[in-house]
Order: C-alpha cells, then structure tokens, then sequence
C-alpha cells in the first residue's frame, strides 16, 4: 500500500481530499496545512506520495519537493496558470478545480508506478560487500585449482549451492573455503 499525504493550505481541505481518497480505497497516512509537518512525518515512511497545493502556509510546493526524501513522489493540485508555469517533468499535476474522478485516476496511476518501482528495487540483486567478494573470488580459485573448473562453472558451483542450501553465496563460499582447506 503506498503512503500518502495531504498538504493543503486549509486543513478542512486537506480533510476533504483524504476522505475523498480513503472512500476509494487509498490509504491516507496524513492530512496537514505546512509543509513542515508533513516533512516531519515523512522521516519515518520510506516511500510515497506527496498531494499538495501550490502554496503552503509554511513554503511553495518547490521548497517541498527539494525536501522530499527519495522514494516520494509529488502530486501538485493548481491553477492551470501555475501549472503553465511549473516546467519541472518530476512533479505530477492536477489542474484545479479538477473531478473527483481525474484525482482517483492520478494518484491510482501514481500509486502503480511506485509499487513497480518498489517490486524492481526488491528484485535488484543486493551489492556485496569487498570482503564478501573476496570470499568469493578465493573459493572459486579453490574450485579451479583442486576440481580443475572454470572460473565460470566455478561461480555457477557456489551458485547452485547457495540456492539449494538457501543461503547467499558468500556463506555458500564460506563453507567451502572451510570444507576444502
């Protein structure tokens, strides 16, 4: 489920908005008037999105953005002459006053791309470390030398026990260093 918080200038706004959401089924982690408060809640979320105005009592929606922590994503509600004048490609928008129907579709549409983006991140393989990729590089040596592989089948030898013992390959190449020496 992706975090989401209202930013409005009026707090009764902001209010209206999450209702409007949570009827459709988003889940609405926050509805405040300044940017401040919402920066303050973002510290302990790791990604979401940001729905706000134009202008907060506390700063501008730029201000904000500059602010936002990675893995947030904005969603700026405004004029259609600010929104003439906004130029940034990272910020969504929404020009007022908009359907109820055009706001569930965005934030839906925003929703998905972060959950995709989420699914991509989890599914990158983790970077190693160099003491991992040392132990690594050592037990395949040891396979080469003493079971005369390739590097190649090596890497796929530590591999394939790593996945069947299901552990990672630097506890695989572990074992073997201690087995084999």
């Amino acid at each position: 489920m992706t975090n989401i918080i209202v930013v409005l200038p009026k707090l009764e706004d902001a209010k209206g908005i999450r209702s409007m959401l949570m009827k459709n089924g988003f889940q609405v982690t926050l509805a405040c008037s300044t940017g401040a408060q919402a920066l303050s809640h973002l510290r302990d979320l790791s990604d979401g999105i940001v729905i706000c105005s134009y202008k907060m009592a506390d700063m501008i929606y730029t201000e904000l953005h500059d602010c936002l922590p990675d893995g947030f994503d904005m969603l700026l509600l405004a004029s259609r002459a600010v929104l003439d004048e906004q130029r940034r490609s990272d910020i969504v928008s929404l020009a007022m006053p908009f359907k109820v129907y055009d706001l569930i579709n965005t934030v839906d549409m925003m929703s998905q791309a972060a959950m995709r983006k989420r699914r991509r991140e989890r599914s990158k393989p983790k970077k190693r470390n160099p003491e991992e990729e040392e132990l690594i590089r050592q037990a395949k040596e040891l396979l080469m030398g003493r079971n005369h592989m390739t590097e190649e089948e090596a890497h796929r030898y530590i591999q394939k026990s790593s996945m069947d013992s299901g552990t990672n390959m630097a506890e695989t190449a572990q074992m073997v260093l201690t087995m084999m020496k």
